[in-house]
């Protein structure tokens, strides 16, 4: 049997499953269903949560934004760039980073550079009266320079679904929008729990998820995308591995045998076309599915469409 390349037809190839960002179009579905949200009462934890007081993740205080909204807001963390959009703060945002794709109105703002060790200057160059960091322990000397600067500063490390919801919450505090964050967390939230409720008596296929391949990088239990494909019905192999991203060898793909490889377009076409490869057989039976790196790539808010486009292509026909 020859290999072939698998391609979902809702999940369009686009960077390689190897961009391996630390913050690793989507749909016009997503931003109808954050609209639709908009107009419905706000609900349950994700509600009451939103109206507590919080800190970010170098243990700062968030001072809510009610009284005075940031007008402009440097987000230099991706994740947190989708969520402004989403809670409806993306008009004031004046910097971004060099990895923000999604949503493409994001591509309007002004581009400074990276989000890890950012070019303070450039920053500041844009007068934010906001500055949304990754929570990471290089970016602490960035967040010393800009409250140095007189400038107001955030911090998230956005890595696991759990820090989606508690970051969301206090973004929203920070900016004034607390109710939509909540619709937003709760929003997300009701769409993971349907794709999970759809798959929990489903036959788990066994995956391995191609991260990079020289060296061959995957993913362990420590990852999101670990949480992706377990609620949407699938089993990692490397599973019992701690660590997020451990690197692994070819023949112990070989020797674990699992039923599925999800690669981004990239990689799945490096594996389709290397002889070394052929020993997997996923690879020489074509049980290699092409998954959309931006639209799974980080957990923000967009992991509910991103954990329907996995189990759709795990349980074909799934109804979701």
């Amino acid at each position: 049997m020859s290999t072939r390349v698998s391609r979902h037809p809702s999940q369009p190839g686009t960077a390689p499953t190897g961009d391996r960002c630390p913050f690793v179009h989507s749909a016009s579905r997503s931003l109808r269903l954050l609209a639709l949200c908009a107009t419905l009462a706000a609900c349950g934890e994700a509600h009451r949560a939103a109206a507590a007081p919080g800190v970010d993740d170098f243990g700062d205080t968030i001072q809510p934004g009610t009284r005075a909204a940031p007008a402009r807001v440097a987000s230099l963390n991706p994740a947190t760039t989708e969520l402004l959009f989403a809670i409806g703060a993306g008009h004031r945002l004046v910097a971004r980073t060099s990895w923000d794709m999604w949503p493409d109105s994001a591509r309007a703002v002004t581009d400074v550079g990276p989000g890890l060790r950012p070019n303070v200057e450039a920053v500041l160059a844009q007068h934010p009266d906001l500055v949304v960091l990754y929570a990471s322990a290089e970016n602490r000397v960035a967040a010393a320079q800009l409250r140095a600067a007189g400038v107001r500063v955030i911090a998230f490390r956005i890595d696991r679904l759990s820090d989606f919801a508690r970051a969301t919450l206090a973004l929203g505090r920070a900016v004034g929008e607390r109710e939509r964050a909540a619709l937003v967390v709760d929003t997300v939230q009701r769409t993971l729990a349907r794709v999970r409720d759809a798959t929990r008596a489903l036959p788990k296929p066994t995956v391995f998820w191609h991260v990079w391949d020289s060296p061959i990088y995957t993913i362990g239990r420590g990852s999101y995308l670990d949480e992706l494909l377990t609620i949407a019905g699938g089993t990692n192999v490397y599973g019992e591995r701690a660590d997020a991203s451990p690197q692994v060898s070819l023949e112990d793909i070989v020797r674990r045998d699992p039923h599925i490889i999800l690669a981004g377009a990239d990689g799945a076409r490096a594996l389709a076309a290397s002889p070394l490869w052929r020993g997997v057989r996923a690879v020489r039976e074509g049980r290699v599915f092409v998954v959309d790196t931006n639209l799974v790539g980080r957990p923000s808010v967009r992991a509910g469409e991103a954990a329907v486009s996995i189990a759709r292509l795990l349980h074909p026909g799934l109804a979701l």
